[in-house]
């Protein structure tokens, strides 16, 4: 066995809780995702969600949510609940994993700046997925075990 060879899989051993936190936020995002899909009529709950928080939301995107996303509501309630079911299932089987969680992150900027709640505020959630995602995107979660891993030699955009 060669000395690369023997880096690879000592390499591959060590990223395994990376692996877990991988998967565990595709399983999570994907299920909610999936259950906004099922339920249908998410469209609704977005507006009144969106409705409820206008006050509270960061001054930049206030105007944005008032002009574009309420009067569009069944466009987003797409977008939110397949944007969460595609995320997860991405990062669940490793394919475009670093895409998918720069996607995860900028749809949880948007989550975060709608609620208008400080970073270090207890309720945020959105804080703590959000740095789950930079965590995935900057140490190349989908390095191993994953489809990025085996793909990536022939597409050099997902290594």
């Amino acid at each position: 066995m060669s000395i690369l060879n023997k880096f690879t899989q000592k390499k591959t051993v060590h990223l395994w809780p990376i692996t877990v936190l991988r998967v565990y936020t595709g399983v999570f995002f994907a299920y909610y995702g999936f259950g906004k899909i099922k339920r249908g009529g998410f469209a609704d709950s977005l507006e009144g969600f969106v409705s409820g928080k206008l006050e509270d939301s960061f001054g930049i995107i206030s105007p944005f949510l008032k002009s574009v996303v309420l009067p569009n509501k069944e466009i987003f309630a797409i977008m939110v609940s397949w944007g969460e079911l595609l995320i997860g299932l991405a990062l669940i089987v490793g394919l475009a994993t670093r895409y998918a969680s720069i996607a995860g992150a900028v749809m949880l900027v948007a989550f975060w700046f709608t609620r208008g709640q400080g970073f270090l505020d207890s309720q945020n959630h959105d804080a703590f997925w959000f740095m789950t995602f930079v965590v995935l995107a900057t140490v190349h979660a989908g390095r191993v075990h994953s489809l990025d891993a085996q793909l990536s030699t022939r597409f050099r955009f997902l290594g």
